[in-house]
């Protein structure tokens, strides 16, 4: 696709990865693009560089608007290198550009490319570059999701130029949040920017609130966001600020996600007693089978549900591994606003149940105990037993869900 154009003056310039269905062991099923754009005003300034298997495909849409030599000035927002790992192709080209960053992400980028001689300009929030019409200010944002990031704001258009914020991971020939809902659903874009959140900036959803919180007192006028991924929010960027704020907030449905794994089919079989003791209480439920679904999914699932019971086989007295892969996944995300119990079946020694709950509280998550197992196959009566399981657990999330909504 060629430049286009999202302000007076300024251009998307990226690439779309139509492709890519492992981002960093984040299973992208819509494929993403690589966002960044060209601020054609007196002093030539490039926000941005694309992942490296598509360097010529920026330079060459650059090429369509200007001799890419001419660039005075290169913003660095966020070093991860699905944005920045084009900085030397870029570099090669115009050697005595000035690169605007944050002092961490000069040393990140020193690290990559250790002896470049590239001239940095490190820049603090409120600090500002102007190119003419336009003035750039920039707002450090560490740990979202580095602690490199920031972001650019041009006063003049309302243009926010978020980083890997309010982004998603889809490709798409529409550049635009409008161009893409006029023909396709929107729980379509709304998956992806949940899937991305869940997966992504879950861990940092205080520091997200309190960032949109401060930009919203700075009084900044936004008319666009536009994200390193992803559409570029044009009709309406207030709808996502506010998807983010109930994201941020811990904003979850009122019903279970039941994630779990099978080696012989015992834990699968209290699944359905499970589900039907949590229906039985009006409540809604989601089953995952970690085998057979990506991580992703799995997290996804997990995180749009206000409560969650893992299945947990035992395997020589442990966690069965793709389940302990899960919870120790989950743990790095650190999950807020959300409880979480276990079930499972054993053989001839129990401790992956066990197990589980141990984990859940060496990484801070509510828990609802004692959890249910049963040895071998489920009897008749240990099927009423995970049917009475499933109904006190659908009542305490009942319960959980409506003292977090009044707070």
């Amino acid at each position: 696709m060629g430049p286009i154009e999202i302000k007076p003056y300024i251009y998307w310039v990226g690439a779309v990865d139509w492709g890519v269905r492992d981002f960093h062991g984040y299973i992208t099923e819509r494929g993403t693009t690589y966002n960044n754009y060209l601020i054609m005003d007196d002093q030539i300034t490039l926000v941005d560089t694309v992942k490296h298997d598509f360097s010529t495909v920026t330079i060459e849409n650059i090429k369509k608007l200007t001799d890419p030599k001419k660039i005075k000035n290169l913003v660095i927002n966020h070093i991860e290198p699905d944005h920045a790992s084009s900085i030397d192709a870029i570099m090669d080209i115009i050697p005595h550009a000035k690169i605007y960053i944050t002092e961490r992400g000069r040393k990140g980028v020193e690290r990559y490319w250790s002896g470049s001689g590239w001239d940095f300009k490190v820049v603090k929030t409120g600090e500002t570059l102007n190119t003419g019409k336009y003035t750039l200010t920039f707002l450090e944002t560490p740990m979202l999701h580095w602690p490199d990031s920031m972001v650019t704001y041009i006063k003049e258009v309302g243009l926010l130029i978020s980083q890997d914020a309010f982004g998603q991971h889809i490709a798409t020939a529409s550049r635009f949040d409008d161009e893409f809902l006029a023909t396709n659903p929107w729980y379509e874009l709304e998956d992806a920017i949940i899937d991305y959140y869940a997966n992504i900036l879950m861990p940092f959803g205080q520091l997200i609130k309190g960032k949109i919180e401060e930009i919203i007192k700075l009084g900044l006028k936004i008319e666009m966001i536009a994200p390193d991924h992803g559409l570029i929010w044009r009709k309406d960027p207030n709808r996502i600020i506010k998807m983010y704020l109930d994201m941020a907030t811990g904003f979850a449905d009122m019903k279970v996600a039941i994630i779990y794994d099978t080696m012989w089919q015992s834990t699968e079989k209290m699944v359905m007693p499970i589900m039907g003791g949590i229906k039985e209480e009006g409540v809604d439920c989601k089953v995952v089978k970690l085998r057979s679904s990506p991580m992703s999914v799995a997290i996804k699932e997990f995180w749009k549900a206000r409560g969650c019971l893992v299945g947990v086989p035992t395997l020589n007295n442990l966690m069965f591994p793709s389940v302990a892969e899960f919870i120790y996944h989950l743990g790095g995300l650190r999950p807020k606003n959300r409880i979480v119990g276990a079930f499972g079946s054993y053989g001839w020694g129990g401790g992956g149940v066990k197990e589980a709950y141990e984990y859940f509280k060496r990484f801070g998550m509510d828990v609802f105990e004692p959890g249910v197992q049963v040895q071998f196959s489920p009897s008749l009566e240990d099927e009423k037993s995970c049917y009475q399981f499933g109904r006190e657990f659908a009542k305490k999330v009942k319960e959980y869900h409506s003292k977090f909504n009044s707070l």
